[in-house]
Parts: structure tokens; C-alpha cells; sequence
């Protein structure tokens, strides 16, 4: 299984998400505890250079890269959030017959340009006013940005596992790349992926919508797409258990597939 990140956090996110369905938190039962599990840091996140990366094409590239050396030509399971799911997207687009299962995380659709994307305004659904006049302001501005239920619960989470990348990222270095962010088409163009797919979605997420990733329904003919009310760019711990849940139900639908064609 190789998990992508979003824009500026780092492998942390992905770990927060997965391991604890994966099997990696002794208190919660696994469901998928015999994958061989890939935490990429992207280019200029977390610990990876940003080298000579200056679009996403770039790196896309480096993370097809990473396919090559530490999977090569094995069957591999697909999860990308946010920015991720872009990468994931055109990865499928890449190596089609050795995805075996795509997950996306509140992903960037169709519509790549931050401001033309079809988005809910901001909403804050629950507030914990007492526990967020005791963090530090810097952090409590991260974590206030975009988020739809602020509590010490969901802080937690968001300590754990997003700020720490977004205090690793280098800025000049991811500012390059976003200069070129768009790949100049879809990665869907032309073809469908049929294999067991997951896009879960916010309902209040104002980062990336979720109207615009259902022009892209037909294109995936074994998706489950789900809409998650109180849930915003950060579904994954505002509404954790049904995230788990919608996790899981992807994994037991890829391991009810015929075992693909080595090669393939």
C-alpha cells in the first residue's frame, strides 16, 4: 500500500489515517494488518528535498520513481489525500492494471485552481471556546483554518499528525512547484478505473468541495462516493469512526477481487 499526503503536511497525515484500520494501534481491530505499508514524504515536505521538482508532473514523476525501486511490477493498493489524490489520480493514469485499490481522502478534483473550484463557505459546526483559548496562537490559527469541528479531540489529531509536516515544509521549495500545480488535463481523460475505489468527501470542506469530484463518478465504476456532514478538509478525524468504517469496507471489497494478472 502506498499512501500519498496533501500539500504541506507530510507521511504523518497518512500514518494518523491508516494505521489504525491497518492494524498499527493495538487498541482497534485490523482489517489489513498483512500489507506492506509506503510513507512517502513528497518533494519539499517532511523530509524529502525538493531537488529538482518545480511542477507536479515533477512529482509525479518521483513518486513513480519510488514505485519503481520499492514495488516495481507487484500489485499495489493506492491512497491519496487532498493534493495526494491528485498525484494518485495520475499515477492510476500510469500504471492502471497495477492499482489494485484506489482511496481518496478529500481530494482535489476536476478543478485544480484553488478559486475556481466549486466550495461550501467556511463553517465551524462545534466549538470548544475554553479549551482553544489554551493553545499557543500560532497553532490554534493552523488548526482553526478550514476546520469544521474544533475540539481538544479533533486538536489532538491535528497535532499529532498535520502540524508537524506543516512546520517541516520548505515554502520556497513547494512554491516552485505550485507554480506549476495543474498537469494541463485530466488524469481520467480517456479511460475508466474499474477496480474497488473510495472518494470520501466533506460536506463542509471549503478547501476542495465536493461538488466538482461527482463529474468524475462514471469514470470510476466501482467507487463508493461519500459526502460526510460535519466533516471539512480534515473528514479523516472530524468524523473518524465512519472514515474507518468507509476504509474498511474498501479494503474488504479489494480483497473480495480476483487476484490480477502479474505484469498487469
Amino acid at each position: 500500500m502506498l499512501a500519498i499526503h496533501g500539500w504541506s503536511p507530510d507521511h504523518r497525515l497518512m500514518t494518523g489515517i491508516l494505521e489504525p484500520v491497518l492494524g498499527g494501534d493495538p487498541t482497534r481491530p485490523a482489517a489489513g494488518a498483512a500489507y506492506r505499508r509506503i510513507y512517502p514524504d513528497l518533494p519539499g515536505m517532511g523530509q524529502s528535498p525538493v531537488g529538482d521538482a518545480a511542477s507536479t508532473s515533477d512529482v509525479v514523476d518521483r513518486v513513480e520513481r519510488l514505485v519503481g525501486e520499492r514495488i516495481a511490477d507487484e500489485p499495489f493498493l493506492l491512497v491519496g489525500e487532498s493534493y495526494g489524490g491528485y498525484v494518485a489520480r495520475e499515477l492510476v493514469r500510469r500504471r492502471p492494471g497495477q492499482v489494485v485499490g484506489l482511496a481518496l481522502i478529500c481530494p482535489i478534483g476536476p478543478v485544480v485552481a484553488k478559486t475556481a473550484r466549486t466550495r461550501p463557505p467556511e463553517v465551524v459546526l462545534e466549538r470548544d471556546e475554553a479549551f482553544l483559548d489554551t493553545l499557543d496562537p500560532q497553532l490554534r490559527a493552523e488548526f482553526e483554518d478550514g476546520a469544521v469541528v474544533q475540539t481538544e479531540e479533533t486538536y489532538a489529531a491535528f497535532a499529532r499528525d498535520v502540524a508537524p509536516g506543516l512546520a517541516a515544509a520548505d515554502a520556497e521549495g513547494m512554491a516552485r512547484i505550485h507554480r506549476r500545480w495543474d498537469l494541463g488535463r485530466l488524469p481520467e481523460e480517456g479511460r475508466t478505473y474499474d477496480r474497488p475505489t473510495l472518494w470520501l468527501l466533506g460536506r463542509q470542506d471549503s478547501a476542495v468541495g465536493y461538488r466538482d469530484q461527482w463529474e468524475l463518478l462514471e469514470h470510476y465504476p466501482r467507487a463508493t462516493f461519500a459526502v460526510l456532514d460535519r466533516a471539512g478538509h480534515n473528514a479523516q478525524y472530524e468524523r473518524l469512526e465512519l472514515t474507518e468504517a468507509l476504509l474498511t469496507d474498501w479494503l474488504d471489497r479489494v480483497e473480495r477481487e480476483p487476484a490480477p494478472t502479474p505484469g498487469r
